[in-house]
């Protein structure tokens, strides 16, 4: 009864099946790793958070990258503010989810190298071609502290680099593209400043991450996995189902075969004992003279 099977929609069925598990698998550990990144990330920001600062140079160089372990490290730098090349980093939110520019300005080592602070945010509230209005920084030489960043990339954070901005504006804050702007050393990734605050409370400062939440990875990890689980169940219960009904087809097939049977015997017999009748009539009737 199951030879139904090798017909070419149960293949087909059989075939999806097959493949369904597998992916589903995958999708789960998938989300598996994910919710491991996201613990051990949540992890590094709470070591860095925690730690005491360190100069910004003892853990990035020109042309270098920050290290994972070092992601919001908080580090320190003596110079001061090049606010002639600074530069603002279009398409960006603040902690009310409005849409305005991060404040990019270099940051000049005693030894010359230069430091990409990213200030904070501020409105966009003139148009697009034209560069915002922004608060100065503190003066002369100071010592700023700040949560040390890796460079973005369109990769890492789904933004486009898009080409022909207006001037003095970027969609990414990356040490390459403004070491070849600024034709100086510019250490690798970039620093959200925290001190000293700006006067006026603009720009406003990037808030400190958020690493309490680990989110749904776990959940939508085990729910592939069910999913997985799920599909040889449902193919086993569809089989039985075809069976059945394929039974009960043939039952009701046959059982009609009978009926028409019975009803042609009955009309046989109808007409065999009629015939007699007629012969009978034909036979006792009175002779014509």
């Amino acid at each position: 009864m199951y030879r139904f099977l090798l017909s070419r929609q149960w293949v087909i069925v059989t075939l999806v099946a097959l493949a369904l598990i597998p992916t589903m698998i995958e999708l789960g550990f998938w989300q598996l790793h994910r919710h491991e990144r996201r613990v051990a990330l949540n992890q590094v920001i709470s070591d860095s958070l925690d730690a005491d600062p360190v100069p910004a140079e003892s853990l990035t160089s020109p042309g270098g990258s920050v290290a994972d372990a070092d992601l919001y490290r908080a580090v320190t730098a003596r110079g001061r503010f090049d606010t002639e090349h600074e530069v603002v980093v279009r398409r960006r939110t603040n902690v009310d989810d409005k849409v305005g520019y991060h404040v990019l300005t270099p940051f000049v080592l005693d030894d010359g190298r230069v430091l990409l602070v990213n200030r904070g945010w501020v409105p966009a509230d003139g148009a697009q071609t034209e560069f915002p209005d922004i608060p100065a920084p503190a003066s002369g030489e100071i010592t700023v502290t700040g949560r040390l960043m890796p460079d973005q990339t369109t990769a890492d954070s789904g933004i486009k680099d898009l080409e022909g901005l207006p001037d003095r504006q970027v969609m990414l804050i990356n040490s390459e593209q403004q070491a070849e702007l600024l034709g100086r050393p510019v250490l690798g990734g970039y620093v959200e400043l925290t001190s000293p605050r700006p006067e006026g409370g603009s720009p406003e400062l990037i808030s400190e991450p958020d690493h309490s939440g680990i989110g749904n990875h776990m959940a939508y990890a085990v729910q592939w996995w069910l999913f997985a689980a799920g599909v040889p169940v449902g193919w086993f219960v569809l089989v039985r189902r075809e069976r059945r009904d394929r039974e009960e087809a043939a039952a009701a097939e046959a059982e009609a075969e009978t009926e028409t049977e019975g009803t042609g015997e009955t009309d046989e017999t109808d007409k065999t004992d009629g015939a007699e009748q007629g012969g009978g009539d034909k036979e006792s009737a009175p002779a014509s003279v």
